[in-house]
């Protein structure tokens, strides 16, 4: 990342408190760049370059009340997250409903609120963190579902805004090593480990997206790349 231009650079990173979040974050202020937060929960750390807002981004009026009052962005990164699991048969509607408006509505709101301005500007970072499990696998319909639907928001954002100097990508991990893999909701559904021995770790998947938002990344849009550990080599 190019530290002449990140000094300037003002990223918007919701689920900022912690997991991959956190991570890119910390990665960004030790970068240079300026950080807003949006999160349920408090701040994680503090430090001048940081500003944390606690808001429930499934409460559209909050969201758009946090977002009212922010300066201009360069890049966009959506990490909020939550993990409901069950069988077709044990499904929640409540979680579902949970799921899809914590990921994908929040996200078309902020991105609603953010891209046109960024096209405008002539430059912008959009990254919306997705999930390897958006392919589908049982037990983790609704939230293969809602991260499926990330992926093709991804595509088409990118391809609405491609010529004015903005990119839109998502960033897919395997298991990663994150406070929702602890989640009580989940007890009884232990992760899935990668081929290489381990869960992914926050800060793998916060190094894709700092390069991402960097100016080196200006070809690579539209794109879900995928942070594996091997997980995609195997059936």
């Amino acid at each position: 990342m190019e530290t002449s231009r990140s000094n300037e650079r003002h990223a918007l990173v919701t689920g900022s408190s912690s997991g991959i979040g956190l991570a890119l974050a910390r990665q960004l202020i030790e970068a240079g760049w300026q950080v807003t937060g949006l999160d349920l929960a408090a701040g994680a750390f503090e430090h001048p370059r940081l500003a944390t807002v606690q808001v429930d981004l499934c409460d559209a009026a909050a969201t758009d009340h946090a977002l009212s009052s922010l300066a201009p962005l360069h890049a966009f990164v959506h990490a909020a997250g939550i993990l409901r699991v069950g069988t077709l048969a044990e499904l929640d509607p409540e979680d579902g409903r949970r799921m899809w408006t914590l990921h994908v509505d929040a996200a078309t709101r902020i991105a609603r609120q953010v891209l046109p301005a960024m096209a405008k500007a002539g430059e912008g970072r959009v990254v919306l963190i997705g999930s390897r499990v958006a392919d589908g696998i049982a037990g983790r319909s609704q939230y293969a579902a809602s991260k499926a639907a990330l992926r093709a928001l991804a595509r088409s954002w990118a391809a609405e805004v491609v010529a004015r100097g903005v990119t839109v990508n998502m960033v897919s991990p395997a298991a990663t090593e994150t406070p929702m893999l602890k989640d009580p909701a989940r007890s009884g559904t232990a992760p899935k480990l990668p081929p290489m021995g381990r869960l992914i770790r926050p800060e793998e998947v916060a190094s894709m997206v700092s390069y991402l938002l960097s100016p080196a990344a200006e070809a690579i849009t539209g794109q879900d790349i995928r942070i594996c550990g091997g997980a995609s080599l195997v059936p």
